[in-house]
């Protein structure tokens, strides 16, 4: 079965936790006309500060080129990979480079973007989001080392960082306010919903009249939106 489209977002190249092997797998098996990395591909920020470029990493770039020449794969810029603005509305070889996109299905238009450019804490007060990714750092440690004695207890993973992001009020009150900012942007362009990434939050839902749809990430939900053949749009997580 070959796809309409799919989107990804949050893949972050550049750290250890980044599912490389999950991400190519379901590249493969999921072969689609349009492929939209919706930002924050490669981790800038944890190069930046010492994250080591690992031979996975550079196995995902070789995949995306190879497939490139026979799929349209758009790379939507986000904060972690921002460093590719420099090419924007241009090519880094076949694949095109863009702030934004909207993808037109079965008569409906949703509005692709990364998500940053309505993150208070990325506008305003950058450095604050440069401490809280340092912090979101510890937790996926955290979450190496709590998995592990559970994998040898024979117990299911469990994600610290998202447990924390559900039961914290503030962190609720983020994402709610999140969603409704960006289906406003939807609003804005004319369109019937939006497609973003940017908060690791894997979502497909109503609201209102207009549809919120959450590609996730690729370092702990491992997930994506798909558009099959039919144009059916659909929230997929592995």
């Amino acid at each position: 079965m070959k796809y309409q489209a799919i989107i990804v977002s949050d893949l972050h190249l550049g750290i250890k936790d980044s599912k490389t092997d999950e991400f190519i797998e379901f590249i493969e098996s999921h072969p689609t006309e349009l492929l939209i990395l919706n930002g924050d591909i490669i981790d800038g920020w944890a190069l930046n500060r010492g994250s080591k470029w690992r031979k996975s990493h550079t196995k995902v770039i070789s995949k995306l080129l190879k497939i490139s020449n026979k799929t349209r794969i758009i790379w939507i810029r986000g904060n972690h990979d921002e460093f590719i603005q420099e090419f924007m509305n241009n090519h880094i070889g076949s694949i095109e480079i863009r702030e934004d996109y909207i993808l037109n299905v079965n008569e409906k238009k949703y509005y692709c973007f990364h998500g940053d450019v309505i993150d208070v804490f990325i506008t305003k007060y950058k450095w604050l989001s440069k401490i809280g990714a340092v912090g979101y750092d510890f937790a996926l440690w955290l979450n190496r080392v709590y998995n592990t004695y559970r994998k040898w207890r024979n117990l299911p993973y469990i994600s610290i960082s998202q447990k924390i992001k559900n039961s914290v009020k503030v962190a609720t009150n983020y994402v709610n306010d999140f969603e409704t900012t960006a289906l406003s942007m939807a609003t804005k362009k004319g369109c019937d919903g939006v497609i973003c990434g940017h908060i690791h939050q894997p979502e497909d839902r109503m609201i209102n009249d207009k549809r919120y749809l959450n590609s996730g990430d690729w370092i702990e939900n491992m997930s994506a939106i798909c558009v099959d053949t039919s144009g059916i749009v659909y929230l997929y997580k592995r």
